[in-house]
């Protein structure tokens, strides 16, 4: 018989997730953390004791509580405890200061502040009182447990920031439901059951760790909660941990591949990574190398894993298929589908109720615009093959229009990503004299190297069209990053051209046709 949770509509909810998953699997370990070791029913137990001690604090159904900290169980453990009374968490990024941490703190109006001791001066000047500090006397104690609140599957259980790669961020109003699909349908496309180890260093401040859980939640796993990404300790971790699955993010995989051959290399039981935007060319050699397949999948805060690979099915350098549960088309500027092989807008929307968010909170303008038509617009562009494979193109605010020419900054910086000298690279469009724009390469070095412009964009020629070869080329010590891994892009363009720029125009080079 499959461990595997099988929940009604009005059944998912994480109170009741918890509840099923600790009767099941009562004394298995669901949750390690260093040399710590919580079991289904200490978890569960644990909640509605927190729970109760959330209430004698204050904190009531319906109330936020926002918590800033880098990866601890009692992130984890206050969330449950949250769901278990009908309150919402609201895990915010590390990485945020300043105006950026205000505008979000201001936004969630939070009733408690929770946070590690090192972060309390950036909070304090964002103007909030802190209620908890974690590693210092940590969350109220209690000894009452209570019951589950009455929550349905489509009440909010967390608010989760979007990486504001092109803006403000806004709070995504997650509902109950749909980390119970999140789990499910990441579970089944990684092949997890009840042996499975899972391993994840991502940041408990966005979806992916978070909805691992969930994955070992539903599937009768464990789940191991690692300190922040380290290339050079990355296996010795896994190594140590047991672990069989785990999670990879933005450059990590490249990062990875470019350590030094170790002795850990192999010495681990992992068999997959969930590793999305993984490039095709990757994919071999991570393999042949660490003995993990990448499965590259597409999803989103706002949305679940919709569009996914799965271990029978491994098409490198495509996003995989829709998931079943799930509808996708590609669509054109009046969202009207458009035939295979034809770019254009991912829509996306689920068969399930609550699957998806419920919107941006207390921006109804946002949430109109990005549901409009009974689809959740995307904003990648992407083509579909005939045989359903989906393939990212780029996002369509990093389009590049130069001279009548629609140009992908993803592919360029394929491209630049390429040459042996380019540790990082981000694309953006900068105003061209001639109308429309021009193409900004900012470019950072790897250690040890130097890079000629001239010499760079040679390279890219043969591997590139020639409207799309860079004009301009800005060698950068670093590139703008969430604490995701996300090019923060809009940063690049608000910079745009400067004295230290190289101008391939400037320079008198032709690029040959």
């Amino acid at each position: 018989m499959s461990s595997r949770l099988e929940l009604r509509t009005s059944e998912q909810t994480l109170p009741t997730m918890l509840e099923r998953a600790a009767a099941h699997h009562g004394d298995r370990p669901l949750l390690r953390s260093g040399d710590a070791v919580w079991s289904y029913a200490e978890v569960r137990d644990g909640a509605a004791v927190l729970a109760g001690a959330l209430v004698e604090a204050g904190i009531a159904s319906g109330d936020r509580v926002v918590v800033v900290s880098e990866n601890r169980p009692e992130v984890l453990r206050l969330w449950l405890a949250c769901t278990w009374l009908g309150a919402v968490l609201v895990p915010v990024s590390t990485a945020l200061r300043g105006e950026g941490l205000r505008h979000v703190l201001a936004s969630a109006q939070p009733k408690a502040v929770a946070l590690e001791s090192t972060l309390h001066e950036r909070v304090a000047e964002a103007g909030l009182e802190v209620t908890w500090v974690l590693d210092e006397g940590g969350l109220p104690s209690g000894q009452d447990p209570v019951a589950p609140a009455p929550v349905g599957p489509g009440d909010t259980c967390a608010i989760l920031y979007t990486s504001g790669t092109t803006g403000p961020s806004k709070g995504v109003l997650c509902p109950h439901a749909q980390w119970y699909w999140w789990g499910v349908n990441t579970g089944e496309v990684l092949s997890i059951g009840r042996d499975s180890v899972l391993y994840t260093n991502l940041p408990l401040f966005h979806t992916n760790a978070l909805n691992a859980f969930c994955q070992a939640l539903v599937a009768g796993a464990t789940y191991v909660l690692g300190p922040r990404f380290s290339a050079s300790a990355f296996w010795q971790r896994l190594e140590d941990s047991g672990a069989t699955v785990t999670y990879l993010l933005g450059a990590m995989v490249s990062i990875l591949l470019r350590t030094p051959e170790g002795e850990h290399d192999r010495a681990h039981n992992v068999r997959v990574a969930l590793a999305p935007g993984t490039p095709a060319d990757l994919h071999a050699p991570f393999f042949e190398r660490f003995g993990v397949r990448l499965i590259d999948a597409w999803g989103s805060t706002e949305t679940n894993i919709v569009i996914s690979n799965t271990l029978a099915d491994l098409r490198p350098g495509t996003l995989g298929r829709v998931l079943d549960g799930f509808e996708a088309r590609v669509a054109d500027e009046n969202d009207a589908e458009l035939p295979d092989g034809r770019p254009g807008e991912l829509l996306v929307r689920p068969r399930e109720p609550w699957a998806f968010a419920s919107g941006y909170d207390g921006l109804t303008e946002a949430t109109a615009t990005a549901w409009r038509n009974l689809w959740f617009h995307t904003g990648d562009r992407v083509v579909r093959d005939p045989d359903g494979s989906f393939r990212f193109v780029d996002r369509l605010k990093d389009v590049i229009r130069r001279r009548g020419e629609n140009i992908s900054s993803h592919e360029v910086e394929q491209a630049l990503l390429a040459h042996a000298d380019v540790a990082g690279a981000a694309v953006v469009p900068v105003p061209s004299e001639l109308g429309e724009d021009e193409v900004l390469a900012c470019v950072v070095v790897r250690d040890g190297a130097e890079l000629d412009p001239l010499e760079l964009i040679r390279f890219c020629e043969p591997r590139l069209p020639h409207f799309a070869v860079p004009r301009y080329v800005d060698v950068v010590p670093e590139l703008p990053l969430t604490a995701s891994g996300k090019v923060e892009k809009y940063r690049l363009r608000e910079r745009g051209v400067t004295a230290s720029t190289w101008d391939r125009e400037r320079a008198g080079y032709a690029v040959r046709r």
